[in-house]
């Protein structure tokens, strides 16, 4: 189904009448929101103001919310529009957001650098087995890895990424800085810049093998959606280099994670950085936390200190868009659904 924009219109523009935001902004953050979106009406409610939230629902057409859109939204009968002010919209990502026709756009791309900057941190931590060296410096002991000296660092390597958004496209530019030959395996076909060695397209009917059997190091920051999940399972690590690393930076489902220890555990891979799991927080008792081959974040990383403007700038880029009828940022598309798995 076609998305629907707000039928209201002036001048040949598209109208903005209500807004709800819930965004945790600072009041000269808000401010810039509401002149954006004049002369709407703009109410700002705290994302636990259940009352407010459901009042205002009543008759907005436009929300720029905090998290993931729910039933309220999908029930709201003038909403056409809703911003969810993070990056990953795999939980609003639903088929009914396309039978509603509703238009949801995210703030994917804040952070695209330092997600890009960690997952180079497991990269170079895995490559240099920092965790045997932070034991023989906490051990006073000089030296003493075995085969160390045989071991080679990332350049000439060869970098497969998976999903080029913009977190991919910083993933490529520091694999080009590190001297990496570049793979990446793109959903939409388009033309691979000049840090890309090789960039495959799965709607042009590139399969992800060269990526998998190439690449010393595989970086994953693909979105989750029905056709993702478990992208990584026993095939996919039966084909990878036993000395590759796997580094997911997505989602934790497109990896399948039994699958995943089993490969670890026998050596059929060298290693994994993980900040993504499938039941996040991870479980206490599950092996990711104590497989020596294996790094672990918590589903965080180290900010911008321009984040919250970058977020600012792409709504506000998205209200001039929408007025005009234009293509929306970070929209989603019906290719995005993901059907939660039991």
């Amino acid at each position: 189904m076609a998305q629907s924009l707000a039928s209201a219109t002036h001048n040949g523009q598209t109208a903005i009448n209500a807004v709800l935001a819930t965004v945790p902004y600072q009041p000269d953050e808000l401010a810039l929101l509401r002149a954006q979106v004049a002369p709407a009406q703009f109410i700002h409610c705290s994302s636990t103001d259940e009352k407010g939230i459901a009042d205002a629902l009543k008759f907005v057409d436009v929300a720029i919310i905090s998290g993931d859109l729910d039933d309220r939204y999908l029930a709201a009968p003038a909403l056409k529009w809703v911003h969810c002010d993070h990056s990953g919209l795999t939980r609003s990502a639903r088929p009914e957001v396309f039978q509603k026709g509703l238009l949801v756009t995210g703030s994917a791309g804040r952070s695209a650098a330092a997600l890009a900057q960690h997952a180079f941190y497991f990269a170079l931590a895995l490559t240099y087995d920092a965790r045997q060296l932070m034991e023989k410096q906490a051990a006073h002991a000089w030296r003493g890895i075995p085969g160390y000296e045989q071991k080679l660092g990332l350049a000439g390597k060869t970098l497969g990424i998976v999903g080029f958004g913009q977190t991919g496209v910083e993933m490529a530019a520091l694999g080009k800085a590190f001297q990496m030959r570049v793979i990446a395996l793109n959903r939409s076909a388009i033309a691979a810049p000049a840090n890309v060695d090789l960039m495959l397209s799965s709607e042009r009917g590139d399969t992800i093998d060269p990526l998998i059997e190439q690449a010393d190091v595989i970086m994953l920051a693909t979105q989750l959606t029905d056709v993702t999940y478990h992208m990584f399972s026993a095939p996919q690590f039966a084909r990878m280099k036993p000395s590759a690393f796997i580094i997911n930076m997505a989602r934790g489902q497109v990896i399948d994670e039994q699958a995943l220890i089993q490969a670890l555990r026998s050596g059929e891979i060298a290693g994994a950085g993980l900040d993504v799991f499938a039941k996040e927080p991870l479980p206490a008792d599950s092996p990711l936390w104590d497989l020596s081959n294996v790094l672990v974040t918590p589903h965080m990383t180290p900010g911008l200190p321009d984040k919250r403007q970058r977020s600012i700038q792409m709504i506000t880029e998205n209200i001039a868009r929408y007025r005009e009828g234009r293509p929306m940022l970070n929209a989603l598309s019906e290719k995005d659904v993901f059907t939660p798995k039991s």
